[in-house]
């Protein structure tokens, strides 16, 4: 793919990004309530509008793409790109009226994703990246963390509950690390890509709750895979880390 292409792609990447994030706060902190999924997950009118306006945001400059979006499923075209959405990712938190939800979009081709944008609406807090191009928070390049030292390294997980009744090993990784918190979601992964915490750690999640964090971490220095090491948004959790702690990390997942 030629650069010029890429940068488009990352163009309205980032643009969709920020024009459904918008629509959301239109909702937030209001009070909206919201229904709930076959999968006892909930969902608002804001997930559905936003979800439209970036669907509608990348069809225009790409009708020939396809889209997976959480909300509304898959549609096809014919080109070898798709865009994988997450309208609003921490619907649970948005819903509660904490300011730490996002917007994420990764673009992928061929099984890789080679563009992608993390908005957090509340926070108006965009990073985004595309191969070869660099990783930018609000317009300036960004990196994850040089700490080489697990024992030094601040953990945030998205869920506690859930790694804990995956097996031990984030009670293993606790021991191991200085530093635990829950600031999970797109947020935890935004402040992996900006160095400012060394780990984050999903231990159950959907391909949208991750679309964009693969090339987001490999532009800013860091890694974002599987517990067992794969590149893989499709697989059933991941962890973000710099390239330092990453294989210490992936040891104790794959063995906890």
């Amino acid at each position: 793919m030629a650069t010029t292409d890429l940068r488009d792609i990352l163009d309205v990447c980032v643009d969709a990004a920020l024009l459904a994030g918008k629509r959301t706060l239109a909702y937030f902190q209001t009070g909206v309530q919201p229904d709930w999924k076959e999968d006892d997950t909930p969902v608002t009118v804001a997930d559905r509008e936003a979800e439209r306006v970036l669907r509608e945001r990348i069809l225009a400059s790409f009708p020939d793409h396809s889209i997976l979006g959480e909300e509304e499923g898959e549609s096809t075209g014919t080109a070898p790109y798709r865009w994988v959405c997450d309208p609003i990712d921490g619907t649970k938190a948005f819903v509660s009226g904490v300011p730490l939800y996002g917007t994420l979009i990764g673009v992928e081709l061929e099984g890789r994703i080679i563009a992608g944008a993390i908005y957090l609406p509340a926070l108006d807090d965009m990073i985004c990246a595309a191969d070869g191009l660099g990783a930018y928070w609000n317009g300036r390049k960004c990196s994850v963390s040089t700490n080489r030292d697990l024992s030094k390294s601040v953990v945030t997980c998205s869920s506690i509950v859930r790694s804990q009744q995956r097996s031990d090993a984030f009670e293993q990784l606790s021991k191991a690390t200085y530093l635990q918190r829950t600031w999970g979601d797109a947020f935890g992964y935004a402040l992996v890509a900006t160095g400012r915490v060394d780990i984050m750690l999903d231990p159950l999640k959907s391909p949208w709750d991750v679309g964009p964090m693969p090339v987001i971490l490999r532009e800013a220095g860091g890694l974002g895979t599987t517990w067992t090491g794969e590149e893989d948004i499709y697989g059933r959790d991941f962890v973000a880390a710099n390239r330092h702690l990453h294989p210490q990390v992936i040891d104790i997942l794959k063995h906890g």
